[in-house]
C-alpha cells in the first residue's frame, strides 16, 4: 500500500498534507526518514511514526450508537442530519455507513462499519439477527397480542411476518413493551403493531444481534466496539428463531 494511502486511511491528513509532512522529515518508515510519500509499506509490518507518534493501520472500524431522534440511518442527505455527522473526522475518515436502519423518529442501538462483508452477514434475511426494542404503545396490549406475535402477524399488504417475542412491561392505556423481531422490514414494529389495532407512540432498539446497548451512552453518542463485542457479531448463526 502506498504510505500516503494509508496516512490518510487513518485520518493523518490529505494526501498533499503528508507529502508536506514528508519532506519536512516528520515521517519515519522503520526508523528512517521517507521523502517519497508514495512509496510501498506494508501496512501490518512495517513500523511509521508520525511526529514521534506510531501509526497503527486498521482497515475497518466498528461503532455503536445511541442514536437520536430527528438524525436519518444514512450516508449523506441534504435536508437531514445524519448519524456520520454525529462521528468525528477521525472516525468519518473511515467512511463507516449504517448496518440496516432507524426511523427518524426512533433512537437507540444503531452499528457503523466499513465492513461490508460483516454488514452483509448481519443484515441476510437468511441469518434472522434478533433486534430487541423498547416502545410505548398506544392501548392496552394484552397476552392476546403476545399470542399473535408469537404466530407471526399480518401486516396490511398481506405480508405475514416471523414470529416475534412480545414482552409486556405496563399494560395501560398507554402500555410498555419489549419486542424481538428476526428480520427487518420497513417500519415493522409500527406496522406489527397497526395489526392489532394499536400505535406506538415511542420507539427504541435497545438490543442488536448479540449485543445490548451501551446504557452509559447518551443519545447522539457512540463508541467503537470491543474485541469481544466484535467476535460475537461474527458468530452470529440462523439458530436464533426457536
Amino acid at each position: 500500500m502506498r504510505l500516503d494511502k494509508l496516512l490518510a486511511h487513518m485520518g493523518i491528513g490529505s494526501r498533499k498534507d503528508i507529502k508536506k509532512l514528508c519532506k519536512e522529515d516528520r515521517v519515519l518508515v522503520n526508523g528512517s526518514a521517507v521523502r517519497d510519500s508514495g512509496m510501498i509499506v506494508h501496512p501490518y509490518m512495517d513500523q511509521i511514526v508520525v511526529d514521534g507518534d506510531r501509526v497503527k493501520y486498521r482497515e475497518y472500524i466498528y461503532l455503536m450508537m445511541n442514536k437520536p431522534q430527528g438524525v436519518i440511518s444514512a450516508t449523506e442527505d441534504r435536508k437531514f442530519k445524519t448519524v456520520i455527522d454525529l462521528l468525528h473526522p477521525e472516525h468519518q475518515n473511515f467512511q463507516p455507513f449504517p448496518v440496516g436502519r432507524l426511523d427518524i423518529d426512533t433512537e437507540g442501538f444503531l452499528l457503523l462499519t466499513n465492513d461490508g462483508q460483516l454488514a452483509h452477514h448481519l443484515l441476510s434475511p437468511r441469518k434472522h439477527v434478533p433486534k430487541t426494542y423498547y416502545a410505548k404503545i398506544q392501548g392496552q396490549v394484552t397476552q392476546t397480542d403476545v399470542d399473535s406475535f408469537a404466530q407471526g402477524v399480518v401486516l396490511e399488504d398481506g405480508y405475514h411476518t416471523l414470529p416475534g417475542q412480545l414482552e409486556i412491561q405496563k399494560s395501560d392505556a398507554e402500555s410498555e413493551i419489549l419486542l424481538t423481531i428476526y428480520e427487518g422490514k420497513f417500519h415493522q414494529v409500527k406496522r406489527m403493531f397497526a395489526a392489532v389495532g394499536k400505535r406506538v407512540t415511542f420507539l427504541k432498539r435497545i438490543r442488536f444481534a448479540s449485543l445490548p446497548l451501551d446504557e452509559s451512552l447518551q443519545l447522539g453518542e457512540y463508541r467503537e466496539l470491543t474485541e469481544q463485542e466484535l467476535a460475537s457479531l461474527t458468530t452470529e448463526n440462523d439458530e436464533n428463531i426457536v
